[in-house]
């Protein structure tokens, strides 16, 4: 369990559109481009070993930055190197974090000085949403699954710990980047799942995403 002191100052952060960590959860990642291979080098070294997902903006803001403000940190917990040296890694999800500067120097890849004040709730025990319907929601996913051709294992689904289960499709679905952010920005388990739904519903009435940011 980290505490907010353990949590450092600065740290490598990783732009990929679409995709999002969240805290208590994983992520798999194939990592191939020489500057975030260097990245994962210098990260085992580091005592933290911790890499930040970020959303890269879709335009650069006036003040030049082009990363989304919040992202999501997580630990470097297993690493397995390909012979033609790639590496595949897995992040397991920490904290959520806030950008307070984008920081370029000798190494290829971005750096950024970052806060943690504010997510507190990431660091302490798995979230309960105490209006969950789990039937009437696995229903809207079943719907949602089959309109996208997508398939999953339901037994697990129904066993599934609420936050573990709304998280993992948060991270999984083919949302757009723009709706992962919110999913990621979401206060509260209550509310990303509500957010969840939203898209699901919007998806199966054929919306586009556009429609669904403006």
């Amino acid at each position: 369990m980290y505490r907010p002191n353990d949590l450092p100052p600065k740290i490598a952060v990783f732009p990929l559109p679409g995709a999002l960590l969240l805290p208590r959860s994983r992520l798999p990642l194939h990592i191939f481009e020489p500057r975030y291979l260097q990245m994962i080098d210098d990260c085992l070294k580091s005592e933290h070993r911790l890499i930040g997902m970020v959303q890269p903006r879709a335009q650069t803001t006036g003040d030049g930055r082009q990363l989304q403000t919040i992202g999501c940190a997580g630990r470097l917990t297993q690493v397995s190197e390909t012979e033609d040296r790639r590496y595949m890694i897995t992040l397991s999800g920490i904290s959520r974090f806030r950008i307070t500067r984008e920081v370029t120097g000798f190494q290829p890849y971005v750096q950024a000085d970052v806060t943690w004040d504010g997510f507190d709730r990431d660091l302490g025990r798995p979230e309960v949403d105490d209006r969950f319907d789990r039937p009437k929601f696995l229903d809207l996913l079943n719907r949602y699954f089959e309109d996208q051709g997508l398939s999953t294992d339901w037994d697990s689904l129904k066993d599934a710990e609420e936050e573990l289960l709304i998280n993992s499709l948060s991270m999984l679905c083919p949302f757009e980047p723009e709706e992962k952010q919110a999913l990621l920005e979401a206060p509260s388990l209550a509310t990303r799942r509500e957010t969840v739904v939203t898209l699901m519903e919007f998806a199966l009435r054929g919306g586009t995403s556009d429609e669904m940011i403006q």
